[in-house]
């Protein structure tokens, strides 16, 4: 088979799309791939690096409040419709998958106009508006959350959850290589700080805020910080002496960053929480409050609702965040409830599922 597979801008959408087409290869490692994402984003560099070609188009998104940018959006979305067609047509796909972002509308769109049948992945509770719209020319719509008919044709959706890579679901077998990765003392406790694939401005300030209270407590951290942020954490850490703050602009091996991990402190993003339920990590969760539709706190309540997580809100973070991260860590009990909680709401397979999916639409 021949597929495109299309999306990109955040990692909860480029890991998933990797996810996907790792699964794929597995099944049939003849299978061809080709990635197609918006220039000078984030999966420009991550999909090749996971070995996978892409071609990058001119799509930018529209800004909610008016800014320059929105005089051109006509313009490259143009462009970018010409050059999906040109790519679909190039490529000849028997199958497009969009898995959310910019770059997924032009090329599912072109694909459907081709008569090529394509398959939506859409990571979160709430739809974003590109896979609303692409929807009605679907065959299929793969999504994680019950539901999503309020977005997407019932007969069209399947739960398959989220797809996440085999090295995480394999984290615990991890934990040595990951306390020699990150210069770590196996007999401390060691909290694990993420905001997304570029950060998060308010759990970087916190964790600054705090390094005196998580150094005097004897805490480890592994802080990603995200590329805007890391230099200022570097600076900061630096300043308390402390060799077991560990700042990382990106973490690549997230597989031994979960695996040392006696809490996570991370936003809401739908690949955070799958992967988080799929290594069973206790997790305070601090939703991006401008996520569109304010989906980050539904996708967190999902599993605060079930025992499964804690929740602080973003708004709360700088006087309670630091403070709650402490007593998670010294109240073993409650960690192993949110253990077990977690792991219940795990699919391991939604790669795999979503794989066959892909391939019954032939």
């Amino acid at each position: 088979m021949r597929i495109i597979i299309s999306g990109g801008g955040t990692g909860g959408h480029i890991y998933p799309a990797i996810a996907i087409a790792n699964e794929l290869k597995t099944i049939d490692p003849g299978t061809e791939i080709l990635f197609v994402g918006a220039e000078g984003k984030m999966e420009m560099e991550k999909v090749p690096r996971a070995g996978y070609r892409i071609e990058g188009l001119p799509v930018v998104g529209i800004q909610r409040e008016f800014t320059l940018d929105n005089l051109v959006f006509p313009l490259k979305l143009g462009r970018s419709l010409w050059r999906a067609r040109q790519l679909v047509r190039d490529f000849r796909p028997d199958v497009a998958v969009g898995v959310g972002g910019y770059a997924s509308g032009p090329t599912l769109l072109a694909a459907s106009l081709a008569g090529i049948p394509t398959l939506i992945q859409e990571q979160n509770s709430y739809a974003g508006l590109t896979n609303k719209v692409l929807a009605r020319w679907a065959k299929r719509v793969c999504v994680a959350y019950p539901g999503m008919e309020a977005f997407f044709a019932p007969e069209k959706i399947i739960i398959t959850g989220n797809p996440v890579r085999k090295d995480i679901q394999q984290a615990d077998s991890q934990m040595e290589a990951g306390h020699q990765q990150f210069g770590l003392d196996a007999n401390r406790p060691t909290l694990l700080v993420i905001g997304g694939s570029q950060g998060a401005r308010t759990l970087n300030e916190c964790i600054e805020q705090g390094l005196a209270q998580l150094v005097a407590a004897g805490i480890q951290v592994i802080w990603q910080t995200g590329p805007v942020f890391i230099e200022r954490a570097r600076t900061a850490v630096q300043a308390t002496g402390s060799s077991f703050i560990k700042p990382y602009d990106f973490i690549y091996e997230m597989d031994r960053a979960y695996a040392v991990a006696d809490a996570v402190v991370s936003r809401a993003g739908a690949l955070s929480v799958s992967e988080l339920c799929l290594v069973g990590r206790p997790a305070i969760l601090v939703p991006f409050p401008a996520a569109s539709e304010d989906h980050q706190t539904k996708n967190a309540m999902s599993l605060v609702d079930r025992n499964a997580a804690l929740l602080v809100k973003d708004s709360q973070a700088r006087t309670t965040l630091v403070s709650e991260a402490l007593a998670l860590l010294n109240n073993a009990d409650q960690r192993a409830i949110l253990t077990r909680q977690i792991k219940l709401l795990a699919r391991p397979n939604a790669a795999n599922d979503i794989a066959k999916e892909i391939m019954k639409l032939k």
